[in-house]
């Protein structure tokens, strides 16, 4: 059965599969348009992580950032290349949803590449009910970033 929970980073194996993600990233974008979480970051209060396991492996990993009182940017969400169109994004995503709108936020931010690699997570996050927007917070136009915006329901 799979679990999503906020995860402590403590065994560090999401810290692997992001620095694994983070080596990949070069692959599709020059380092200026990587906007993948440096590890220095990790333990920021203003970030909570999630991981979904299965019988201890881990599946996938996402994160939430809190932009202000009002507003939070998902980070850091990569599957595990074996769990790949499985729907473990997608649980995390809406972990990351519901935990956005249980904090009151409004808007729900992200930024992603624009290479073919990342069709499947622009398309998980349309169906989500993500629209493109223009750069927030301190991104700027990138041909490289596409920049996404969701209007959280309100109680």
């Amino acid at each position: 059965m799979r679990i999503v929970s906020v995860d402590d980073l403590a065994d560090g194996q999401v810290i692997s599969l992001l620095q694994e993600h983070h080596k990949k990233m070069h692959e599709y974008s020059p380092p200026e348009s990587i906007h993948a979480l440096d590890t220095k970051k990790f333990y920021n209060p203003a970030l909570t992580f999630w991981s979904a396991r299965e019988a201890g492996e881990l599946l996938g990993c996402g994160a939430l950032y809190a932009l202000s009182n009002t507003s939070g940017e998902i980070k850091a969400m990569k599957t595990s290349d074996t769990h790949l169109r499985k729907g473990v994004a997608k649980s995390i995503l809406n972990e990351i949803i519901l935990a956005s709108e249980k904090r009151g936020y409004t808007r729900l931010y992200l930024e992603t590449g624009t290479h073919v690699a990342f069709l499947p997570a622009i398309g998980l996050y349309r169906a989500a009910g993500f629209v493109e927007c223009a750069p927030f917070g301190d991104y700027n136009e990138d041909p490289y970033s596409v920049f996404f915006v969701r209007e959280n329901q309100q109680p």
